[in-house]
């Protein structure tokens, strides 16, 4: 049977660690931001759902216009929900 809400393993926190790095890196924000980022997203959706807040990956991509020049910061959010209905 498989686990659906399993632990990380530390090797998968180190990954997921290196490509928030890369990826800051990339599109200039650091760490440390993207950590506050996805910190305030997890404070506003837990107002209004549960989430599982271990597993979210929060991505920030570079996207390039058509002539390729000028790239435009891009911001992804995989959070799982684990209920629709917030208990108060």
């Amino acid at each position: 049977m498989k686990r659906f809400f399993r632990r990380k393993s530390s090797c998968q926190i180190a990954k997921d660690r290196l490509k928030i790095l890369l990826i800051s890196d990339r599109v200039n924000c650091s760490p440390e931001m993207m950590e506050l980022i996805k910190a305030d997203i997890t404070k506003v959706i837990s107002k209004y759902m549960k989430i599982d807040a271990e597993n979210m990956d929060i991505q920030i991509n570079a996207k390039g216009n058509k002539g390729g020049r000028n790239k435009t910061p891009i911001l992804y959010a995989n959070i799982p929900i684990l209920d629709l209905h917030k208990s108060v």
